[in-house]
């Protein structure tokens, strides 16, 4: 019986970006404007919730991205 050892991933969290540049780039930018949509109705409260989340979001993204090489 022959058993296979898998690695797992070194960090779950990094799964959930892209591992190019220009794909982060996209990424980053289109957070961006989804939290620009929930600033624009920051009156209404899913206007808040969509630009905390997005903010949130866009803050983390940008962060993997910094650490991206190319």
């Amino acid at each position: 019986m022959v058993q296979t050892v898998s690695t797992p991933p070194a960090d779950p969290l990094a799964q959930l970006f892209a591992k190019n540049r220009r794909d982060g780039a996209r990424m980053l930018s289109s957070g961006v404007v989804i939290t620009s949509v929930g600033l624009m109705r920051i009156d209404h409260p899913a206007g808040q919730i969509v630009a905390v989340l997005g903010s949130l979001i866009c803050l983390y993204w940008w962060s993997c991205y910094r650490r991206l090489e190319r």
